[in-house]
């Protein structure tokens, strides 16, 4: 197959949605925004189900976790990532429509963010926090890989596939077949995980259980896709030629989240002996 024969090619969108001059309204901010709507309103709808929750606990965490996102998402990219470029250009720090945001950065800016709150703001275990934040959670990875399919980053390796989108590679000047990794994570990581989150939040497993569950579940999605998506070009394969710096951060998620999910399970046996 060639790039000739593609079923899809990449339609080239315009990475700014709106521009007022001054001001340019960035896809990319936007699906930000999108997923902390979808995390407002889909999360004050879970608040009646949950007898911790209320909406406007919903609305007071929802400050919090867009902070630990941004900050965390965006340290964590320099951290994980690049850090020498932005050592050496600082101010491009402040560039987020150009994208540059961690998953595993974020997440560790959510964990703070829902340690606080369940300490100050709910006093409850964490874990009560935790359960109801990371069902949302997925769509708003959803949104952030439909980002970064907008923004053009995050491609996947040239292939023959009938699955290979047709794209133009500046690198090497000519069109070229690649997987649609962004697309990839946006149905694994947000639609499929959402969906199986949501459905495993209602038959009320033991506390912890769905924080282990989302941690399995992402770690062993993103682990996958590695297999498939071209590493940062600063980065490259970490070992072995295949090994990538986001298969080593998703490793310790999966590990963490099968002690949590079985913990979680023998603390309900346990009260129940």
């Amino acid at each position: 197959m060639t790039e000739a024969d593609a079923f899809w090619t990449y339609p080239q969108i315009d990475p700014i949605a709106l521009d007022l001059g001054v001001v340019q309204l960035h896809w990319y901010g936007l699906m930000y925004l999108f997923g902390f709507a979808f995390f407002w309103l889909f999360g004050r709808y879970l608040a009646h189900r949950d007898a911790h929750w209320s909406k406007a606990l919903v609305d007071d965490f929802l400050f919090y976790g867009a902070l630990g996102v941004m900050l965390g998402g965006r340290l964590g990219y320099i951290l994980f990532y690049d850090l020498a470029h932005y050592l050496d250009q600082p101010l491009d720090v402040f560039k987020v429509w150009q994208g540059g945001m961690s998953f595993h950065g974020g997440m560790l800016g959510v964990i703070l963010a829902m340690l606080w709150f369940a300490r100050y703001r709910m006093r409850v275990s964490p874990l009560v926090v935790s359960d109801f934040v990371v069902v949302l959670v997925p769509m708003g990875l959803f949104f952030g890989r439909l980002g970064n399919f907008i923004n053009g980053e995050l491609w996947g390796a040239v292939t023959q596939s009938p699955l290979g989108m047709r794209v133009f590679d500046p690198a090497l000047n000519q069109w070229v077949l690649r997987y649609p990794t962004q697309l990839l994570e946006a149905l694994l990581e947000g639609l499929v995980l959402f969906a199986l989150l949501l459905i495993y939040h209602f038959r009320r497993p033991p506390l912890g259980a769905v924080s282990g569950a989302f941690l399995v579940g992402y770690g062993v999605f993103r682990f996958l896709v590695e297999f498939w998506r071209v590493p940062d070009a600063q980065l490259g394969y970490l070992a072995w030629g295949w090994v990538t710096m986001g298969q080593v951060l998703s490793l310790p998620m999966i590990l963490a989240g099968l002690g949590l999910w079985l913990w979680s399970y023998r603390q309900r046996k346990g009260h129940q002996a």
